[in-house]
């Protein structure tokens, strides 16, 4: 971080906010990099503050970060969308996966799931923020409606048609597990080594792209992935299941505690029909990741 304090507690004080700041915005945006940018700009901005006049730190800099936020997700919805492209590294949201997670764990995994993050797209910017600060990290409405501009109970109204249009996203209970049963099972069988384990869990369409350092490589098919996976038996790496965007996936550590790779794996019907990778360690080394 550039910028000094006079007073450095205060700048400790930023540090150790840092890590919910960058929550919230990686919640709004769904970009990490958009995020890190929202947060260094309130480090900025913070900087060039006199401490004196910020009562309640925490608030000061939700309320800064939110409004960067607002005003880059309004400046998305004046430029035209770019084409998508196949060969673009994911964005990818790895958390803890734990067997009975609690409600509230729950609701945060799904909190930033690609469902979630498709719908968030189709709302307006305030509807957007209102939603994410107030019905996922609880701010309270008073202090929602400064920060959108708008009186307290016009921001309930924003959140109330944002909580309506992804009511839809939430997952029961025994369909996540039930994902985390099929990938439980690839990643028995691939540590294995049992191929025909492997074909019985991976839809016979399955695909697999897979990010690397040297570019992107597309398996397809349950003989080929289940190929591929099988080539990894017995390897000296530390793996389990994490959330990758909010659903079940795996991640895997060398001896050093080093990443090698986050998989994200997309299940219908007790099968694997979709598998995205990433290896390449500049992309792994921007996530920020559980630590094994």
């Amino acid at each position: 971080m550039s910028g000094s304090f006079p007073d450095s507690s205060l700048a400790d004080a930023f540090v150790e906010q840092r890590p919910r700041l960058v929550a919230v915005a990686h919640r709004i945006l769904g970009s990490r990099v958009d995020a890190e940018d929202a947060v260094q700009e309130a480090w900025l901005r913070l900087a060039r503050q006199d401490a004196a006049t910020i009562d309640n730190l925490s608030g000061w800099l939700t309320t800064v970060v939110s409004r960067v936020c607002i005003d880059t997700l309004r400046s998305r919805k004046a430029k035209p969308e770019q084409p998508y492209d196949d060969d673009r590294v994911p964005e990818m949201i790895v958390t803890e996966d734990i067997d009975r997670m609690p409600e509230e764990g729950a609701l945060l995994a799904d909190s930033v799931g690609l469902a979630l993050l498709v719908v968030l797209d189709s709302l307006s910017p305030a509807e957007r923020l209102a939603f994410v600060l107030h019905d996922t990290f609880a701010v309270p409405f008073d202090e929602v409606a400064q920060i959108v501009g708008k009186s307290t109970d016009a921001t309930k109204m924003l959140a109330s048609r944002a909580r309506r249009k992804v009511q839809g996203t939430q997952r029961p209970a025994s369909e996540l597990q039930r994902q985390r049963d099929v990938v439980d099972a690839f990643l028995s069988a691939a540590r294995s080594g049992d191929f025909e384990a492997l074909l019985e869990v991976l839809d016979p369409d399955v695909r697999w792209t897979s990010h690397t350092a040297r570019g992107v490589v597309v398996r397809l098919g349950a003989t080929q992935v289940a190929g591929r996976a099988k080539q990894g038996a017995h390897a000296k790496v530390s793996g389990r299941r994490v959330l990758v965007d909010g659903q079940p996936g795996l991640a895997a550590w060398g001896p050093t505690g080093k990443p090698l790779s986050v998989m994200a794996c997309t299940v219908v019907d007790g099968k694997i029909v979709e598998i995205v990778s990433v290896t390449d360690p500049k992309r792994l080394a921007t996530m920020d990741l559980p630590k094994v």
